[in-house]
């Protein structure tokens, strides 16, 4: 007899995808869902970040979801940009407002998947080894959650306070410490900036290091939040109907049309306004795919820095060079904060990390800088790292390691093959925009998908091969015309020691994405196995794959 706790949903994730996923199966279609998150409430990424400077980079009024008209113009905000604290407590008050905290077991982990081809079901087990059985897996676990943490020789010797970013402790003061921070993509400029002004010391060992713009972060201005809510409808629009949906000007002008003078105008006025996507992409359209005209925005950025930072030899250790293609930065004043007299720039490029040791870090130089408490700012293992490190099998017992091997693929970023029922929120080759916005996109689509297998008779879907390919050769061809790909970087998973590069974004934009998912929707899914006995060889309920 099967004693196993049975519903028809489980949703593994309690941020911004977890969190609406759970509203849209549980409040709307009147599902039996259970939600799990090992953390102790909602939030997802913004829970667990809870370093000093945390921000978002979308501007606050896009940084939200825009699925229910009141929520957005019941929801106001102090600044342009949102701290940590209140994107959780914004969270928080969705899931009190929407009745989703019934159904999340807070707390708990989910320690494995396994999918039956028996009974077409999925069995999941806690970590308090509690088993449930399920017909759907929403998995909306972060695209940026699984640590990175670099294995440097005598890490665990140290015997101050050794923190990853991610894992913040909430009682740890760093006032008057000697602070080392290892990392400076955007987690590492936020930290370091807000770090600079408390503590005794600041060590900033810069491996590689990036351009930056200011954030531009302001309080808002009087009656700036009650215009944006009055306008609902057409931020929406503008957000949807846009490649990146960061509510900025999307343009399409070449930087070679202008003189160098208008050049220098237009990169000066996106400096002075702030955003590291708005600088990127609302200046020229070409920046992000012409190699010459993306050196110039580089060397603008160059030459700020050189006007920021006094000392001239601190300016070089923090210099980007090489191609502004990495995730486009912003900041609240990282290279001010190298003006102040307690923080040194190490760049462990020229002189590697040799050791940890119990009282601070040794650098191929022989020289030992102690310190009280050392920071990784040192990101994920992005995208595919979540699933990789879960104990997760398909069809046939296959682990998902085995089925994506060394390139982590899906059909439109949300279900693979031989994993029927199972769906990605913001997994790979997914749409390269703002977060939350991809978030509502993709799981409206996700729950359209399972009301049309309910109403349908459909007992298991999942993507063709072909269907599956046909994605991943996609992405690879818009990636090809983008320079985000010749810099190593997260976004094509290379700052993970052993991880094979690869395509894990589809750079078209979130308004073409849509526009794809609208298409497969009426045409009834045609690139998905569609089957009424579970089979995913017996049966196609809808016209054949590509």
């Amino acid at each position: 007899m099967d004693t196993h706790k049975k519903v028809d949903a489980v949703v593994i994730g309690a941020g911004f995808g977890g969190i609406y996923a759970m509203h849209k199966l549980a409040n709307e279609q009147g599902l039996n869902v259970i939600g799990f998150d090992r953390a102790h409430g909602p939030g997802g990424t913004w829970y667990w970040n809870r370093y000093p400077g945390a921000l978002s980079d979308s501007e606050s009024y896009v940084y939200q979801y825009f699925f229910d008209k009141e929520l957005y113009q019941d929801t106001t905000w102090e600044n342009n940009y949102l701290t940590q604290p209140e994107i959780l407590a914004y969270l928080e008050g969705v899931v009190d407002r929407f009745a989703l905290r019934q159904h999340f077991h807070f707390g708990t982990g989910i320690t494995a998947s396994h999918y039956d081809d028996a009974t077409n079901q999925w069995e999941l087990t806690t970590d308090s080894n509690e088993v449930i059985r399920a017909t759907y897996v929403i998995n909306a676990v972060g695209l940026l959650a699984a640590v990175n943490l670099p294995e440097i020789p005598g890490r665990d010797t140290f015997e101050g306070d050794l923190v990853h970013t991610a894992q913040w402790p909430e009682e740890l003061d760093v006032t008057g410490k000697r602070v080392a921070v290892i990392g400076t993509g955007s987690t590492g400029q936020q930290v370091v900036t807000a770090l600079g002004p408390q503590v005794a010391s600041l060590g900033v060992h810069v491996r590689t290091p990036q351009h930056s713009v200011p954030v531009g972060l302001r309080p808002v201005r009087e009656g700036e939040v009650q215009e944006q809510h009055a306008n609902f409808e057409a931020i929406r629009d503008e957000v949807f109907g846009s490649a990146l949906g960061f509510g900025i000007d999307e343009v399409s002008r070449s930087l070679w049309d202008h003189t160098e003078e208008q050049r220098e105008q237009i990169f000066t006025e996106a400096w002075n306004e702030g955003g590291g996507f708005r600088f990127m992409f609302s200046t020229f359209g070409d920046l992000a795919t012409d190699e010459e005209a993306n050196k110039v925005a580089g060397k603008f950025v160059q030459d700020r820095v050189n006007e920021i930072i006094k000392d001239p030899e601190t300016a070089k250790k923090v210099m980007p060079s090489g191609l502004h293609a990495r995730r486009p930065l912003c900041d609240n004043g990282y290279y001010n904060t190298f003006n102040l007299p307690h923080v040194e720039a190490v760049n462990i490029s020229d002189t590697p990390i040799e050791e940890i040791t119990p009282t601070g870090i040794r650098t191929s130089d022989g020289t030992h800088r102690e310190y009280d408490v050392i920071v990784f700012a040192t990101g994920f293992d992005a995208v595919d790292g979540n699933y990789r490190r879960m104990d997760l099998t398909g069809r046939n017992g296959v682990h998902i390691n085995e089925a994506w091997k060394d390139n982590p693929t899906s059909y439109l970023g949300m279900t693979t093959p031989g994993f029927p029922n199972w769906f990605m929120v913001l997994g790979p080759k997914g749409p390269f925009c703002n977060l939350p916005s991809a978030i509502e996109v993709q799981v409206g689509w996700i729950s359209d998908l399972i009301a049309h297998a309910r109403q349908n008779g459909i007992a298991t879907i999942e993507p063709t091969a072909e269907a599956e390919a046909d994605w991943s050769e996609h992405c690879q061809e818009l990636a090809k015309d983008s320079l985000f790909g010749r810099v190593d970087s997260w976004i094509f998973g290379a700052n993970i020691p052993g991880k094979k590069p690869s395509v894990l974004f589809y750079l078209g934009g979130l308004a073409s994405m849509r526009e794809l998912l609208a298409e497969e929707k009426k045409a009834g899914y045609p690139h998905l196995i569609q089957s009424s006995d579970g089979s995913a060889h017996k049966q196609e309920l809808t016209s054949s794959a590509v």
